[in-house]
């Protein structure tokens, strides 16, 4: 038997994307998934596409008593709820992967400022290991308590953190332009006439994932501004800094293919990235350019915001945690067309 799995907030896209995942996951079981405005629901039901391996799972009311004993919890929930329920569940579970941003700012200042609202349980922050494997797996290793991060910050850190590691960039004045699809505003946001046909910035100056990136680039200045394109999923980071010294296209490149070598989950190539090429894998795609006419270097990332971006993450590091090969249940080849 495998490793027994709760999904706390299973009837979001995140969680319907947990549930497609474990569903090819030879060591997970997962024996409930809570939804509360879902609760009675069959999640085959409110999500047909899952019928054939959850034709009887029905969402009921998160009780914490319904997942004590548990090997491992994905809290899949809106921000703010996580940290009324972490306390409760720690000693009770053995591992929590949290999807929400509750837990990934070390700083408690931090969301008072980015998040308009005090931290309600700070003392439990530094308890949590950050989940970007491909930059902080020694951390995650084993780990009870994982904040997986969010999806623009993965796209953005994954593109720049290896170019200012080996200081071939600078860290102030980064430029962050990135764009997803509508799946990462949750599944009741937006409609359809309200999104078609339209292309949108927000979040201008301010958005909270803003510290999140700055933090995993070791205290870099930067200026983010997130997109709203009109397509079900992905997201493409197209990131600008100045470069520390001289630079080429083939020292940045080479730069990040030597950072990712062996990395089970990005490709650096030539390519320009495409949202369509990682649609429904675990891949991030990348690319990386130094431009002598306007002295920037350009850094470009795609992912599927679902997978990558957000439930393909949280189970590699579950898998992490749970000792287990790190791409267990994880598509690596994306749906074509």
């Amino acid at each position: 038997m495998g490793a027994r799995i709760g999904i706390i907030g299973g009837s979001g896209f995140t969680g319907a994307e947990l549930l497609r995942l474990l569903a090819s996951h030879s060591e997970a079981e997962v024996v409930l998934a809570t939804g509360d405005s879902q609760a009675g629901t069959r999640a085959a039901d409110l999500y047909p596409s899952l019928t054939a391996a959850y034709g009887s799972l029905t969402y009921r009311r998160y009780d914490v008593a319904d997942v004590a004993g548990l090997d491992l919890v994905f809290l899949a929930l809106p921000h703010g709820h996580s940290q009324a329920i972490v306390p409760e569940l720690r000693g009770k579970v053995a591992h929590v992967v949290d999807l929400a941003a509750d837990f990934r700012l070390p700083d408690p200042a931090d969301y008072g400022r980015w998040y308009g609202e005090e931290h309600t349980a700070p003392e439990l922050l530094a308890d949590f290991a950050y989940g970007l494997p491909e930059l902080f797996r020694d951390q995650l290793r084993g780990a009870e308590l994982i904040a997986a991060p969010g999806c623009y910050p993965t796209a953005a850190s994954l593109a720049l953190a290896p170019l200012v590691r080996a200081g071939l960039i600078g860290t102030e004045g980064i430029v962050v332009d990135a764009a997803s699809g509508v799946s990462g505003a949750g599944r009741d946001k937006f409609p359809f006439c309200g999104t078609d046909e339209d292309f949108t910035a927000y979040g201008l100056l301010d958005h909270r994932h803003t510290p999140e990136i700055e933090n995993n680039l070791g205290g870099a200045t930067v200026l983010f501004t997130p997109h709203l394109a009109p397509m079900n999923r992905g997201i493409l980071a197209t990131c600008y800094a100045r470069p520390a010294g001289s630079s080429t296209t083939a020292e940045v490149l080479a730069c990040l293919a030597d950072a990712y070598a062996g990395e089970p989950f990005v490709v650096v190539s030539e390519r320009s990235p495409s949202t369509k090429a990682t649609l429904g894998s675990n891949v991030a795609h990348l690319t990386a350019r130094a431009d002598p006419r306007t002295g920037f270097v350009l850094a470009l990332c795609a992912i599927d915001n679902l997978v990558k971006g957000a439930s393909g993450a949280a189970v590699q590091c579950a898998n992490l945690a749970l000792g287990l090969d790190e791409t267990m249940g994880l598509p690596m080849v994306g749906v074509y067309p």
